[in-house]
């Protein structure tokens, strides 16, 4: 097996995921990507990864489900020898609606997605991680609330942070940090899942830097606050918003 260090990023087949995998490629990473259903994707992407010469895997979970989760961790487990890094990138959303409009449904998917996949992901990685960091994908909808489009992803985001602040509490004695970063409005496909794919040019002018953000900007920022940069850096976040 490669004795380089390992990352596994969640939803790591599009987007901030793949643009996170490939920097940290680019770092001499060995990449685990994780997927859900879109197999072509996150193998374009490890195809892309293998050719600065690390190693590439994907693994298909919906991290929602704990036996899928158990299952992928138990495939990492025979693919490598390590996990360093682990990127809880997974998320989702859903078309613009007000609370009025909500069944349980929608909610319970986005909350189990967004908010129970991470903490599976993460309580299987700390069982493999001998110091390492985690870094979860926040947004800056955990500040602004989102009302009116997406409240129930915005909760999802604020529970992420309030875990992120937990966690890194709960296992700082294992050398293991645990940060996050708030995107803003970035242009990745996740605008058009949540009904409008022309979001980010529609509200640009309200930033200050007066623009969208783009997926390769969010992860600098993830590599950052996993990396030995961040030593001293745990239950932190950087929003990377445009100022807003």
């Amino acid at each position: 097996m490669s004795s380089n260090p390992v990352v596994l990023i969640t939803g790591g087949g599009r987007g901030i995921g793949a643009a996170t995998a490939k920097l940290f490629a680019k770092h001499g990473y060995d990449v685990c990507i994780n997927y859900k259903s879109d197999q072509q994707s996150a193998e374009q992407v490890a195809k892309e990864i293998e050719k600065q010469g690390v190693k590439a895997h994907t693994f298909q979970a919906d991290v929602a489900d704990e036996q899928q989760v158990m299952a992928m961790f138990a495939a990492l487990d025979s693919t490598v020898s390590r996990l360093d890094i682990l990127v809880n990138n997974a998320a989702m959303m859903k078309p613009q609606m007000s609370l009025l409009e909500m069944d349980a449904a929608r909610i319970n998917a986005i909350l189990s997605c967004n908010v129970t996949g991470a903490f599976l992901c993460a309580r299987e990685a700390i069982k493999r991680m001998h110091k390492g960091s985690i870094v979860n994908v926040s947004s800056g909808a955990s500040r602004t609330g989102s009302a009116n489009e997406y409240l129930d992803y915005a909760a999802s985001k604020g529970a992420l942070d309030t875990f992120t602040i937990g966690l890194a509490k709960e296992i700082a004695s294992m050398g293991i940090r645990v940060n996050a970063v708030r995107p803003g409005l970035i242009y990745t496909d996740m605008h058009r899942d949540g009904g409008e794919a022309n979001r980010v040019d529609r509200l640009k002018s309200k930033l200050p830097l007066g623009r969208g953000g783009e997926a390769d900007e969010v992860a600098k920022a993830i590599y950052f606050l996993a990396s030995e940069h961040a030593s001293f850096t745990t239950g932190s976040f950087v929003d990377v918003s445009g100022g807003l």
